[in-house]
Formats: C-alpha cells, sequence, structure tokens
C-alpha cells in the first residue's frame, strides 16, 4: 500500500515583472516558499516579442527550464547556443560560472513565449564544476497514458508507472512530470521517500490528496506536500468543463545552507562576496565575461 501525502500548504503564484520586459509567477524563492531544498525558485514565464532575459551571470546552481509555448533562443560567454521550442527542456548546469542570454523568439502573431524555469540547488563539492547543458527534445519524452485513457503522463524524468524517463540530465536527482487529467480522471504516482515534492498547477482544477485532506486546487497554484508519504494523488471531478494539468517534481533534498544573492546560490556569504568578486575582475571561471556580449541580447539594446 502507498501512504499519499498530505498538503502542507497550496498558494496562487502572483504575477510580476522580471528581466526586460518579462512578466514572471515565482512560488519558490518568495516569503511564501523559502528553504525548500532542493529547489530554489520556480517561474512561470510569458515573455512577449520585444522583452526577454539579457545577458546575465551565473554561480552554484542548475536551472531546468521547461517551454510550454514559442521559442526560445539562448546563447552563452563559451560559444554554446541553441533554441528551445514549445514541448523541450533545457538543463543548464551554472556549476563555477557562466554569463549567458535566454531570449525569446518574435512570433509573427505578437504572441508571448510561456515556460517553467526552476532553480535547484547544486550540492556543495559541484559548485565549482564546469558549467554545461543538455537538451531533451519533446520527441524524446516518453508519454503514457493509464486510468483508460484518462490521464495523460509525459515522464521528463523519473519513473512512473513502469516507464523510466530517457536519462539523467541533473547532478541533484530531481523527478519531473508533466500530467494531464480529463474530467472523471485520477492518479496516483509514487515518489522517493523523503524528497520533497510540489505541484504546480497550469489549468483547470484539480483535487490533491485523498479523503478529508483532499483539496481542490485552480489555476497558477503552487501545491506543496509533506515529506511524509510515498505517493501523490489527483483527480480531475466528472462535471468539469476542462482537463486538469499540473507539472508534477520531487527532488533529493540537500543537506546544506543555502546563501543566495541574486544568481549568484552558495553555502557561505564569503563565497557570494567572492563570486561578485571573480564576475567582476572576470576570474575563477568569469574569464571569458571580459568583453563578451550576446548576439541574441543585442536585440534589447535601445
Amino acid at each position: 500500500m502507498t501512504v499519499p501525502r498530505a498538503i502542507r500548504q497550496a498558494f496562487l503564484a502572483i504575477e510580476q515583472s522580471e528581466g526586460a520586459g518579462a512578466r514572471v509567477r515565482r512560488s519558490i524563492g518568495t516569503p511564501k516558499l523559502r528553504n525548500f531544498s532542493p529547489f530554489l525558485m520556480l517561474d512561470h514565464f510569458s515573455v512577449a516579442p520585444g522583452a526577454g532575459f539579457p545577458d546575465h551571470p551565473h554561480r552554484g546552481q542548475e536551472t531546468i527550464t521547461y517551454l510550454l509555448k514559442g521559442a526560445v533562443d539562448h546563447e552563452d560567454f563559451a560559444g554554446n547556443a541553441g533554441t528551445i521550442e514549445a514541448g523541450d527542456l533545457q538543463f543548464m548546469t551554472a556549476g563555477r560560472g557562466i554569463m549567458h542570454a535566454e531570449m525569446p523568439r518574435q512570433n509573427s502573431d505578437g504572441s508571448a513565449n510561456v515556460g517553467m524555469q526552476l532553480w535547484v540547488d547544486l550540492p556543495e563539492k559541484l559548485k565549482k564544476c564546469e558549467p554545461r547543458y543538455r537538451d531533451l527534445r519533446a520527441a524524446e519524452i516518453p508519454t503514457i497514458k493509464v486510468d483508460h485513457g484518462n490521464v495523460t503522463i509525459k515522464i521528463i524524468s523519473g519513473q512512473s508507472h513502469g516507464t523510466d524517463s530517457v536519462q539523467e540530465l541533473a547532478y541533484t536527482p530531481v523527478w519531473i512530470f508533466d500530467i494531464t487529467i480529463a474530467p472523471g480522471g485520477k492518479v496516483t504516482q509514487p515518489l522517493p521517500v523523503g524528497w520533497n515534492a510540489f505541484a504546480y498547477t497550469l489549468a483547470g482544477s484539480t483535487a490533491f490528496g485523498v479523503g478529508k485532506d483532499q483539496t481542490t486546487v485552480g489555476q497558477y497554484h503552487n501545491v506543496v506536500f509533506d515529506q511524509k508519504g510515498d505517493s501523490m494523488s489527483a483527480e480531475v471531478a466528472k462535471d468539469a468543463k476542462e482537463n486538469g494539468q499540473f507539472i508534477l517534481v520531487a527532488g533529493l533534498p540537500l543537506d546544506q545552507k543555502v546563501v543566495q544573492y541574486g544568481p549568484f546560490v552558495l553555502n557561505t556569504q564569503d563565497e557570494v562576496y567572492q563570486a561578485m568578486l571573480d564576475y567582476q575582475s572576470h576570474q575563477n571561471g568569469f574569464e571569458r565575461a571580459k568583453g563578451w556580449k550576446s548576439e541574441i541580447g543585442k536585440s534589447m539594446v535601445h
């Protein structure tokens, strides 16, 4: 028998401005939800043409970007460049230092580029690793149907109902699923014991939990589960007008202090000061930042 996890809290992610003209619903890394290791930040972003995230540095974390609509180009100071489109993911390990730009495509209909970006902490021993990228294309993601076809699960990372994801993509162990439930459908997804887990709702209304603990949650909420238990249960009412869709994420908590200053995530205050100094003086991983400007970021210069 699985032990379903209770809901610790569920709250609406409020929209705010971020970057250059982007709109973001941030739910992790806010006063509502901090110290939720290994997760540092979760942004549900909407970037219209002409907006974006021009040249900026990172150190000490991994970012996982899941594009839901449109396309986003990226480019960094090591000469890496590429594009992810709807349904694709990019896993970026900042390690000892990266400087890059993430810029939306100019869609001909003027529509926004929409996606999720999750920041995951790196274990202390990997904070100084070399930066790296892995792209995961929509076509590579195993998709299964359960509950007589009422539930569709995209297995981005981890295991679900006997199916494994393609590969390990992050240094910190993380499971990620994109789950859509039709009206009347229900699902129970096993989760690793002791890992922290949450669900972010993208569409419809979904009831999470079981019995008297069941809570129905609307769009754009973060549902935070208790650490106790080994599964997550969700269902959508038979009379619902639309499917429920949510991203379910679980990760191995890291037993370490987090000291964050903007894009630098380290373990002590001194290491943060050092990161700022290294970035400004182009050393210890930021050598290539000197004089570097991305091609894609130039579209932002007015």
